[in-house]
């Protein structure tokens, strides 16, 4: 037997860990434990390590977290429903729970606004490339300005780049210039913001949550837990052959993962269906108020609002589990409401 590979998912409510052989690729173990917010992370990653002690020391050890929680992601763009929702778009591929977007040129009460959804990341868009680049200068020059301490994400108009990351700079904001997210009308290239959303995050935010008194979680992490999801999905569609559907219940939120192969259509420009921003063959949608633990109250109003059936039983239940998140299901009973919690969940995150 090779010596293992330890996986690892810091997330909201358990500490997930997995030991897979390096040469087979075999399963070797799993281990859980409710992540130690409230303390160290690093103590329910400990915790998951000795469980898996037996089956060796590991060769390599590979973190993702969505804890303290996760990326919160704010959009700047230009107009809402094509370079700002092409950002939005892009910034739930790269693992981001999208918590505010503004369109347009920001005022005063916009920054406010902004400031008050406390995003961890900015994605500042706006423009196709060699198009209208005077919104995007008027929000970098406001970002600029504000009380707002997140890194920026540039990735707008090409031909302001120089002179966004010079408004920028000139005030000492942390910011990185990538590619366009919208180089042209129809077309949607996330790869250079998702790469540069992933670097940040490393850099600049997981450190930053309080979630562990020192430098080591910061080191361990590789990525936000979602971005992995996602790209272990592309990963399933590559090898079946085929579109592939996955929905991720998880205690604080419920998140559906999707890769589709592409179409065969001819035609430049926007997809087949008339969208301005063409659809991503891999994306990913965040139901912030849908969750096992933290936010069950939201799966029990999500099931009166959309009629779909929960026991009175199953709501006191979801009561008793958002007040204690780190409690797990005894016997048949509470099994049962477990599994019709995460049946309301999935069905109305897909539906969405």
């Amino acid at each position: 037997m090779a010596a293992p590979i330890l996986c690892v998912d810091v997330g909201s409510t358990f500490t997930k860990a997995v030991a897979v052989d390096a040469g087979t690729g075999e399963l070797l173990g799993t281990a859980s434990h409710p992540t130690t917010i409230g303390t160290d992370v690093l103590e329910g990653y400990a915790a998951v390590r000795g469980a898996l002690s037996g089956r060796g020391e590991p060769v390599e050890t590979l973190v993702c977290s969505s804890a303290g929680g996760g990326l919160r992601l704010a959009v700047v763009g230009y107009e809402r429903e094509v370079t700002a929702h092409a950002g939005a778009r892009v910034g739930l591929s790269a693992g981001a729970r999208v918590v505010h977007v503004a369109a347009g040129p920001m005022t005063t009460d916009d920054v406010r606004a902004l400031r008050a959804a406390r995003p961890d990341i900015v994605l500042l868009v706006g423009g196709t490339d060699g198009g209208n680049a005077e919104t995007l200068r008027h929000n970098a020059r406001r970002l600029a300005r504000s009380r707002i301490t997140a890194p920026v994400v540039v990735a707008g108009n090409a031909d302001a780049r120089e002179e966004v990351a010079s408004l920028l700079a000139a005030t000492g904001r942390r910011f990185t210039v990538t590619d366009n997210v919208l180089p042209r009308i129809g077309v949607v290239a996330p790869t250079g913001a998702r790469t540069a959303i992933r670097d940040t995050f490393l850099r600049h935010v997981i450190g930053g949550k309080g979630l562990s008194k020192g430098p080591t979680f910061g080191r361990l992490v590789r990525a936000a837990t979602p971005d992995a999801m996602l790209t272990g999905v592309e990963v399933l569609g590559e090898v079946t052959g085929s579109d592939v559907l996955v929905v991720d219940v998880g205690g604080a939120t419920t998140d559906v993962y999707s890769v589709l192969r592409p179409e065969r259509d001819p035609r430049p420009g926007p997809s087949r269906h008339g969208d301005v921003v063409a659809q991503l063959p891999a994306t990913r949608t965040v139901e912030g108020d849908l969750g096992l633990r933290w936010n069950a109250h939201g799966i029990v109003a999500a099931a009166a609002a959309e009629g779909l059936p929960l026991s009175p039983e199953a709501v006191a239940y979801a009561g008793t589990v958002a007040s204690a998140p780190g409690r797990l299901p005894s016997g048949e009973g509470e099994w049962a409401h477990e599994l019709a919690l995460a049946t309301v969940a999935a069905r109305v995150a897909v539906r969405r």
